[in-house]
């Protein structure tokens, strides 16, 4: 597994500071946000593991940064602590209420924090909420999101593979795959974010197998953009003889060396303007087969 991303909302300098030297020294990949509009920016760009939110900020308070948080579908799963100065029982029903994971007041002991952290990122795995590496939904969120939309009519299922990942990895090793793990799921959320809308759904089915759930319409916008910009940004992540020969070699169970093509990724896209599905299982081996027909017209 990478390192477990936290974003820290303090307004505090020596607060976020402490905090991000401590958290990075446990191996945490660490960000700061001072205020509660560049934590929501943030987070958009890159999905958090967990976010520790102080509730009194100078522009919209924590409980703000929650709501929309919680209203978005695409970072409704992040679990989030909320950090305070304030005590009072009110409070904390409010913030549990906004559907915080946990609370801890100011001056707090660094120790118990560090705990709670791992708890509840671990909570989240345990659940299948979310993929260890890349932090995007997983499992049983996967399932409520395709359990919802079945009984919907505007949507589009688009299945996501990342072909020759598993070469990429046995050469590489599983660190470097790990980071394109993370920068997929990024590269999908940049282009989900121009042309889809905050209601749109990415989530990581495990291993190299992605999801996304937006609309009829914006499904193929997002098809086009995602291939030509994998297919020239994923090339970042080989050496340059690779990049240069188009190819990596790689070990045949006989011991022999083969030529495998540098990644690129395929889509399937299904929506009910086109099938009738009667249950989720139709969705997922559908959209899986229609990837599948992807490939083969790339080959």
């Amino acid at each position: 597994m990478g390192k477990a991303r936290l974003l820290v909302v303090e307004d505090d300098p020596d607060i976020s500071n402490m905090l991000k030297i401590y958290f990075s020294g446990l191996g945490y990949d660490v960000d700061v946000a001072l205020r509660g509009y560049a934590a929501l920016e943030k987070t958009r760009q890159v999905l958090p593991h967990l976010i520790i939110l102080d509730i009194m900020l100078p522009d919209i308070d924590g409980y703000e940064v929650c709501r929309t948080l919680r209203t978005s579908t695409r970072t409704s799963h992040i679990p989030v602590m909320f950090l305070t100065q304030k005590d009072e029982r009110s409070d904390k029903l409010q913030g549990l209420e906004l559907g915080a994971d946990d609370y801890i007041t100011k001056p707090f002991d660094i120790e118990e924090l560090k705990l709670r952290v791992q708890g509840a990122i671990r909570r989240s795995e345990r659940e299948s909420l979310t993929d260890p590496r890349s932090g995007l939904p997983a499992g049983r969120l996967i399932e409520e999101q395709l359990r919802r939309i079945i009984r919907e009519t505007d949507w589009a299922l688009m299945d996501l593979r990342l072909n020759h990942f598993s070469s990429f990895s046995d050469v590489y090793g599983f660190v470097a795959g790990d980071d394109v793990l993370r920068f997929s799921a990024m590269l999908l959320g940049e282009v989900v974010d121009e042309f889809g809308s905050a209601n749109d759904f990415i989530g990581h089915a495990g291993g190299d197998n992605f999801i996304i759930i937006s609309t009829d319409e914006a499904a193929p916008k997002i098809k086009e953009a995602l291939k030509g910009r994998f297919d020239e940004e994923v090339q970042t992540h080989y050496n340059f003889m690779d990049r240069e020969q188009g190819f990596i070699q790689t070990e045949n169970p006989a011991g022999e060396m083969e030529n495998s093509p540098l990644m690129t990724i395929s889509m399937g896209i299904v929506s009910p303007s086109e099938h009738r599905f009667s249950d989720i299982r139709e969705i997922t081996e559908m959209a899986a087969e229609a990837r599948r027909k992807d490939i083969t017209t790339e080959v």
